[in-house]
């Protein structure tokens, strides 16, 4: 008797057409199954130390995100960054953690099945989001790397700026509110212009 694995489905799982139509002006795809991990300690202190030495990273400050290397670091709060690496790290990536903080007083939770991420790019990024968002996305005001947490189309998101002019943006979202998001998108982009329509 065989044993059948079920196959796993991402929060946006049959999206794929839909987003396929959108024009050039908003390209949008999900990021599924990233590792994500939540990583509390105290700013500064051993613990912090200790992760950036094993990660060669350094924690980023306020509203603020390090995006260059494989594992990916995001400030959430004073004491909380949200660390996003490839699929299927999870397990390794804690492991190495532990023991990099050893005795000293931090928390690693695995935290990758609460949100999805969704890559938007293009030139009608911040247009669409504008009309949900009350961030400015004006590059003087949110340069590339910055990070916050806020609400679009009444959806809490982190936003995190890839690109000059906010051109390229990730949108780390709840599993339960991604398909909401989405649809939200969707006809955001196609009423300015990006949409098939």
């Amino acid at each position: 008797m065989t044993v059948e694995t079920p196959t796993r489905l991402s929060p946006l799982s049959g999206w794929q057409d839909r987003l396929a139509q959108l024009s050039a002006g908003l390209l949008l795809r999900e990021l599924p199954f990233l590792t994500q991990l939540a990583l509390r300690l105290r700013p500064g202190s051993p613990a912090a130390q200790a992760v950036e030495s094993s990660l060669g990273i350094t924690l980023p400050g306020p509203l603020r995100a390090e995006m260059s290397d494989d594992v990916k670091v995001l400030w959430m709060g004073p004491d909380e960054w949200l660390l996003v690496a490839p699929e299927g790290q999870q397990d390794d990536l804690v492991a190495h953690l532990r023991v990099a903080i050893g005795d000293e007083f931090a928390t690693v939770t695995d935290v990758s099945a609460q949100r999805t991420t969704l890559a938007l790019s293009g030139h009608l990024v911040r247009t669409v989001l504008a009309q949900g968002c009350a961030i400015d996305l004006d590059p003087r005001v949110t340069p590339v790397g910055s990070c916050l947490t806020t609400v679009l189309a009444s959806a809490p998101i982190t936003l995190v700026v890839r690109a000059e002019a906010a051109s390229s943006v990730w949108l780390l979202v709840r599993s339960s509110f991604a398909s909401y998001l989405a649809t939200w998108l969707v006809d955001a982009c196609t009423e300015y212009g990006g949409g098939t329509g």
